[in-house]
């Protein structure tokens, strides 16, 4: 689709989906932000919703400065994808028994590994940096010392909420994995901790939503946040690796013969520094990906409506970027008050998966139609492959 041009504040929205179909908190929060006088300019992505703090599916471009709670506190969040030499009909009958080996190796929810992961202990991963990149905790802020010993053993595990560990097999019957997750309690904490900061700054003291806060550039604010953020983004990029690797191994040892392609890999909760007309700018993507020319990235759906892995076509009015996912049409408290186990149970149905109260808020009904919105973003992504779902773990 052509995006629509919403006027009337400071810097126009370039939406990839119908204003008159988006949340009113969540229009309302992107006026704010596209108010800011720091901003260069917003563009929407088609799965927008009301996110806490900013909107989800919001690409955001400051000049010279950085609203933390744009990024989201699932700091580095994102997405990682492996195609196997495997088929489908090659895997075993019996796929609970896989699911339960790699819950096993993958802690979730809550969960945590008993002692930290030595990646140089699983197979194929790169050990190089892993040294300098825990040395450097100890110049992140004070706040989060004491929360060392968490992180590295939260270091290869998924989390809860919409964070999950797949195996799907795409049209072709070729076997991938797939997994969503991000920078942990850590990546919370940080964000937290800076969002506090940007609050209490005299320069955001009259903004109409304080969750909007920004820390501006050259200042020891600003200089301390794009620190621990991107030590942060790091977090998350190793986490996914770590726990790709100790996937991969799970496979090895129960599925004979397979081999794996390089991974794919994406955040969507993120900032990256980037250039767009003739200006150096900060972009903040929360619930996007980027979507250069020839980027590849991933759009997942929910429990059973399968993911897209998708190529950029390099939009820069949308400054490069496409939707993170499907996008949440309802929250969770209403999901719950809305379907029971059994939707549930009817809606992934022919998926090995969780099928409990526990994960109705993740039902596939609560989530918007992928078809739909990946329809929307024909000009921001091109379809490389379209994945459906044979084993689904969450948290």
């Amino acid at each position: 689709m052509t995006y629509n041009e919403v006027t009337g504040t400071r810097h126009p929205l370039r939406m990839w989906a119908e204003p008159e179909t988006v949340d009113p908190q969540a229009m309302q929060q992107l006026r704010n932000v596209a108010n800011l006088e720091w901003v260069h300019g917003v563009a929407v992505m088609p799965d927008v919703h009301h996110g806490k703090g900013a909107t989800v599916g919001s690409v955001i471009a400051m000049k010279d400065a950085v609203s933390p709670a744009a990024v989201g506190v699932d700091i580095g969040c994102g997405m990682t994808a492996v195609k196997t030499t495997y088929k489908s009909s090659q895997l075993p009958d019996n796929l609970a028994y896989l699911r339960g080996k790699l819950e096993q190796a993958v802690p979730v929810g809550f969960g945590h590994h008993k002692r930290p992961v030595n990646p140089g202990n699983v197979h194929g991963m790169r050990t190089s940096g892993w040294a300098e990149f825990w040395k450097d905790f100890d110049e992140l802020a004070p706040a989060v010392h004491a929360r060392r010993e968490r992180a590295e053993v939260q270091m290869g595990t998924l989390g809860g909420g919409n964070h999950f560990l797949e195996v799907c097999a795409d049209d072709e019957g070729v076997v991938w994995v797939v997994l969503h997750s991000g920078s942990r309690n850590i990546g919370k904490e940080l964000a937290e901790h800076h969002i506090g900061v940007a609050r209490g700054l005299s320069h955001n003291q009259g903004l109409v939503d304080r969750d909007l806060a920004v820390f501006l550039g050259r200042t020891p604010e600003m200089d301390a946040y794009r620190r621990d953020l991107f030590w942060a983004q790091d977090y998350a990029r190793r986490n996914r690796a770590l726990m790709m690797g100790l996937v991969c191994d799970v496979l090895r040892r129960h599925l004979p013969n397979i081999t794996f392609e390089q991974p794919i890999s994406c955040h969507h909760n993120y900032v990256a520094e980037e250039r767009y007309d003739g200006v150096d700018v900060l972009v903040t993507r929360k619930g996007a990906i980027r979507a250069g020319s020839g980027d590849l990235g991933i759009i997942p759906g929910s429990m059973a409506t399968g993911t897209y892995i998708v190529k950029g076509l390099g939009n820069s009015l949308a400054f490069n970027s496409a939707s993170h996912g499907a996008g949440r049409k309802m929250s969770r408290t209403r999901a719950k008050k809305t379907f029971t186990v059994k939707d549930l149970e009817e809606q992934t149905r022919g998926v090995e998966c969780r099928k409990d109260s526990g994960v109705v808020d993740e039902i596939p009904g609560a989530y918007k139609d992928l078809e739909s919105v990946m329809a929307a973003q024909t000009d921001l992504v091109q379809v490389v492959a379209h994945l459906r779902q044979l084993v689904c773990i969450k948290g």
